[in-house]
């Protein structure tokens, strides 16, 4: 649609380019032959020169491509895009188009009358052939003319004299074919019906025509006054047929005027090249497309951009004090990281029970994970990955979470234990949630990658036909090769959503599970506080104690729902991440563009 819209647009502005060329440099000029042919290329460029375009090859370096981690911790790489409810909006580019439609429909309709009156005139009568033309003598009051080699007249209403001037000139439009000129202006009028320039471009085509036929017949004519007052006689009629080459013409003073003009000088054909000048602005301006490339990378380039280093430092039950100082000290060394471990309290197994690992990476936020209870801790990990650009980022992720980059939010609170019961009385226990399944991925097939073949480049001067044949060759045996990949690729796409399938159907049924066990959970912790109070009363400590725990537990459950909800949008962000990629490419071929415009 917009293609279309800017094709119209270019063509008229070239019919406008001709038409204001002829006005102001050619219209008082004698060659009339010449100013013919100026005025046919003029359409005929406007049709066509829309279609030639120079290409330009603007080498880039090649897209970066975006890292798909994901952090919840006020630093996200990618936020998932938001897409507002659409309001109604009128598609004008629709509407434009069926006004266009509408124009071009009722313009054809009026040149099918024009013909059917045609037809109707010359249907039935009597043709007289003489050499190469036919002429007819007919009895209605319409103004003589010529449709090719048809020549019509009404002998009755002229002398000997004017009926004379008049065939002389009918034969002139007839001999050199001007109706195909009459015809093409016309088919431009109903095409650019919209332009009011091609309206006066017909006007132009149709009097140069006539001063064609006027210049040719009075070189045969002995007495051009006789010629002239035959014009004037002329004028009386006001019935003409359209599509037709008619002697009557309202413009007779300048078909007067230019019969008894001087030849202009030959010096003055100069004006027919300026054109030219404004057609290679237009084709500057208007014709140059700017096609942006990727710089090829050799496979070793690729391999070094895409390398980063990870660094991870576990903690787990049996780690040591020793260890423990180890680690503050590495990250320190290592990676100006500064951490500090406190809360460090073993069990009679001198096992870590109770752990609180603080990190803080320069000015940035402070990161966090504590862990609290009587039974050994489970494996906690500190990630540190360095980029390529040297920069570095901090996870910290404990056992049954995925590890990078898909890290859970670092400031999540681990529930304590129940607090200790008098009396031995024991408490109902809390299900434990659920953990997202993990496994093994099925690994992308990056020797295909490495074995891919280059595309063809294609040629600096699109004009040049060997060339550009070679490249469609070479373009297609490319796709032939490219057709022998995508199988895999599929493959792969639909093995990782079978596995994602699968393992989200399984975490789906394990938190409806631990949905109705903490509804369970909840009731029965409920009716032991009753049961408590009743015992030990309100104001106890434990009292106090239980409802602090009630109120972790509920807020660990929050956090549950939230880590769920976070599991479920990390396929959109996946797909968000291939969409920015292509925007960012849109965007470096746009702004090159901008850029060669400029310059």
């Amino acid at each position: 649609m917009e293609a279309f819209f800017i094709y119209i647009a270019k063509s008229t502005g070239l019919i406008a380019m001709f038409y204001f060329a002829y006005y102001f440099l050619l219209r008082k000029e004698t060659f009339f032959n010449s100013s013919r042919w100026f005025l046919l290329a003029g359409l005929l460029t406007s049709v066509l020169l829309p279609f030639v375009v120079y290409t330009q090859i603007v080498w880039i370096d090649p897209a970066p491509v975006a890292d798909t981690v994901f952090h919840y911790n006020n630093n996200p790489a990618y936020l998932p895009q938001t897409f507002e409810p659409q309001s109604f909006r009128i598609d004008w580019n629709m509407v434009s188009l069926a006004v266009y439609i509408i124009g071009f429909a009722a313009f054809m309709l009026k040149f099918a009358i024009d013909f059917y009156s045609l037809n109707s005139v010359l249907k039935g009568k009597t043709i007289e052939q003489q050499a190469d033309f036919k002429f007819i003598d007919i009895n209605e009051n319409i103004a003589p003319f010529s449709y090719f080699d048809y020549i019509v007249y009404n002998s009755s209403m002229y002398t000997q004299a004017e009926l004379e001037s008049i065939l002389e000139h009918e034969k002139v439009h007839s001999d050199q074919y001007h109706t195909i000129d009459v015809l093409i202006s016309r088919v431009f009028c109903i095409l650019f019906w919209f332009n009011p320039v091609i309206w006066l471009y017909k006007k132009a085509i149709l009097q140069n025509l006539e001063f064609i036929a006027d210049s040719e017949a009075s070189k045969k004519i002995a007495d051009k006054k006789v010629y002239q007052y035959t014009l004037l006689k002329i004028t009386t009629h006001e019935n003409c047929v359209a599509i037709t080459n008619h002697f009557y013409q309202s413009l007779i003073k300048k078909r007067i005027v230019m019969l008894n003009k001087n030849q202009s000088k030959n010096s003055n054909y100069w004006k027919y090249t300026a054109i030219i000048p404004a057609l290679g602005a237009f084709i500057l301006l208007f014709q140059m497309e700017t096609i942006a490339q990727e710089k090829k990378q050799s496979q070793k380039e690729i391999v070094e951009k895409q390398t980063k280093s990870q660094d991870v430092y576990k903690i787990n039950s049996s780690t040591t004090d020793q260890e423990l100082s180890a680690i503050v000290k590495n990250l320190k060394t290592n990676h100006n990281v500064d951490v500090v471990i406190s809360e460090v309290k073993r069990n009679s197994k001198n096992e870590l029970i109770n752990i609180l690992v603080e990190i803080q990476k320069g000015s940035g936020e402070a990161q966090t994970i504590q862990i609290e209870g009587n039974n050994a801790i489970k494996e906690c990990s500190i990630i540190i990955t360095t980029e390529n650009d040297g920069s570095k980022k901090i996870n910290l992720i404990t056992e049954g979470q995925p590890d990078e980059p898909e890290a859970l939010q670092n400031d999540m609170e681990i529930v304590s234990s129940p607090p200790n019961v008098p009396n031995s009385i024991t408490p109902p226990n809390p299900p434990a949630p659920p953990v997202f399944p993990q496994g093994p991925m099925p690994q992308v097939p990056v020797s295909a990658y490495a074995n891919m073949p280059k595309p063809p480049v294609p040629p600096a001067n699109p004009n040049d036909k060997a060339a550009v044949k070679k490249y469609d060759k070479e373009m297609a045996e490319f796709e032939k090769k490219m057709e022998n990949y995508e199988p895999d690729m599929a493959s792969f796409e639909k093995e990782i959503e079978e596995i994602m399938e699968k393992r989200s159907a399984i975490f789906d049924k394990e938190m409806e599970k631990y949905e109705i066990a903490m509804e369970k959970y909840n009731a029965d912790m409920e009716k032991f506080g009753q049961d408590m109070e009743q015992k030990f009363g309100s104001d106890s400590e434990y009292s106090k104690n239980m409802k602090k725990y009630e109120i972790e537990m509920r807020k660990y459950e929050n956090q549950m729902r939230q880590q769920e909800k976070q599991m479920r949008q990390q396929e959109i962000k996946m797909k968000e991440v291939e969409k920015q990629r292509i925007q960012y490419q849109k965007e470096v071929l746009k702004k090159q563009k901008e850029e060669n415009r400029r310059s």
